[in-house]
């Protein structure tokens, strides 16, 4: 270890001791103070000029160069995949007279339940405006199928949902889901919202077809035959009273109901849940008979049409190498068919796990099709949202199932409440960046995005 250097030390504070008497004695001489000594005890002759003197300022810090942090984007909308979905939630948010924006979510059992659904339609609706509540089936074909904010009772139906590959006719309407009766069936619905202003029922006119009756509190609303040759699907539009009670369906003869959906005459947002326990991509792809659904998809008239499907293709490897890819472009090749004027996005499946010997691990298939999906939107000019990367991508259902509250069921598929909630907060998130790149490139470039009616 050096030596203190006492000689030096007591020279500067003599020459210090100095400079304070002629101070006192010689005019124009000032005192040294405490930074002037220690510019001169820590003298450096490279940095501290001689002349005069001055305290010793050492160099600003030089930090490392950092990159600047890149957000993730989670939805690619390029080359204006989105624009007309855009467009129409544009003039929704100025607040143009009856500007619905009608968003319809195609999707398997995570979607069944409305979960991320529900939380994404209420989000929208909280920023837009609240337009009704949209399409429901009129029983639960599963124990645990449900839409927020609705409730269901039935008994009477036959409901066969479009995953039957034994049903040929591929009639399934809109959400999939076809309910018979022989001779009498009964579905009540109640609303937790009253303020809905407009009910359609959607129906298959047929040979022999029987009647469907409507009601509410013991007041008749309305009734509609169903006979009609040759078959096609039928829409009946009722108007509601003010503060609607409990909707009551009634069948008497042949009847084959799809559905109904609820909604508001004013400026909002709609948006429809169609989840089907089971369902893939092969549904919309081969089941659903193409002409009848084009009519449906055609009749509802959506903006944005979402295909978040892949958590059971992920089941079958063989599948995902051989088919999996061909049945996503037929079914989005048949929706832009019945549907030119409308955005379709392709939504990523979740995370799916698996145990193994230590713990539980990611499906392998599913990156696979999440980077199939992802490249096929691209192509195809779809939109793109990634639920895998949102949710933390590689092992996430690990994470999600150790965390507290637990974010995934015990099935390492299905999200609770709390985790649905993560996926639909991401999900809204983008979407609103994404309109807002499209405002900005209305202000940049207002001659080519006003080409989106």
């Amino acid at each position: 270890m050096r030596a203190f250097p006492i000689r030096t030390a007591l020279t500067i504070a003599a020459f210090a001791l100095l400079l304070a008497g002629m101070s006192r004695v010689v005019r124009g001489v000032r005192a040294p103070d405490l930074a002037t000594v220690a510019s001169i005890v820590d003298f450096t002759p490279d940095l501290t000029p001689l002349s005069p003197v001055r305290p010793h300022t050492p160099p600003e810090a030089v930090l490392p160069v950092r990159s600047a942090r890149v957000i993730p984007r989670y939805l690619d909308d390029r080359d204006g995949s989105l624009d007309r979905f855009y467009a129409a939630l544009r003039r929704t948010e100025r607040g143009e007279p009856l500007a619905i924006t009608r968003i319809l979510h195609y999707g398997d059992s995570p979607t069944t339940a409305d979960l991320i659904t529900g939380d994404t339609r209420q989000m929208l609706q909280k920023r837009f405006g609240d337009a009704g509540h949209g399409f429901t089936l009129i029983g639960k074909p599963w124990a645990w199928y449900g839409h927020r904010g609705v409730e269901l009772s039935s008994h009477g139906w036959q409901m066969d949902p479009g995953t039957r590959w034994d049903l040929r006719n591929g009639l399934f309407g809109l959400g999939g889901v076809v309910f018979s009766s022989r001779t009498t069936a009964y579905s009540r619905v109640t609303l937790r919202d009253p303020t809905q202003t407009r009910l359609e029922v959607w129906f298959l006119r047929q040979p022999d077809g029987g009647t469907i009756t409507i009601s509410a509190a013991g007041q008749t609303i309305g009734a509609i035959d169903t006979a009609a040759s040759p078959p096609a699907a039928g829409f009946a539009r009722f108007d509601l009273p003010p503060g609607i009670g409990p909707l009551e369906f009634g069948a008497e003869g042949p009847v084959r109901l799809f559905g109904i959906t609820i909604e508001k005459q004013k400026t909002g947002v709609v948006y429809d849940s169609v989840g089907l326990n089971g369902a893939s991509i092969s549904m919309l792809a081969l089941l659903f008979n193409e002409g009848h659904w084009a009519e449906e998809l055609r009749h509802r008239n959506p903006d944005l049409v979402v295909l978040n499907y892949g958590t059971n293709e992920s089941g079958f490897a063989g599948f995902l190498t051989h088919e999996y890819e061909k049945e996503l472009r037929e079914a989005i090749r048949r929706v832009r068919a019945a549907l030119p004027n409308a955005s379709i996005l392709v939504m990523s499946p979740m995370d799916r796990g698996q145990k193994n010997g230590a713990g539980i691990e990611t499906l392998p298939t599913i990156p696979r099709i999440v980077e199939i999906q992802r490249r096929v939107a691209g192509e195809l000019h779809c939109g793109f949202f990634n639920t895998f990367e949102v949710m933390g991508g590689e092992g996430t259902m690990a994470r999600w199932y150790d965390s507290q509250p637990r974010l995934v069921s015990a099935d390492f598929i299905h999200p609770t409440p709390q985790g649905a909630r993560i996926v639909a907060t991401a999900f809204v998130k983008e979407l609103l960046a994404g309109l807002n790149r499209y405002k900005l490139r209305q202000v940049l470039h207002p001659k080519v995005v006003a080409e989106v009616p």
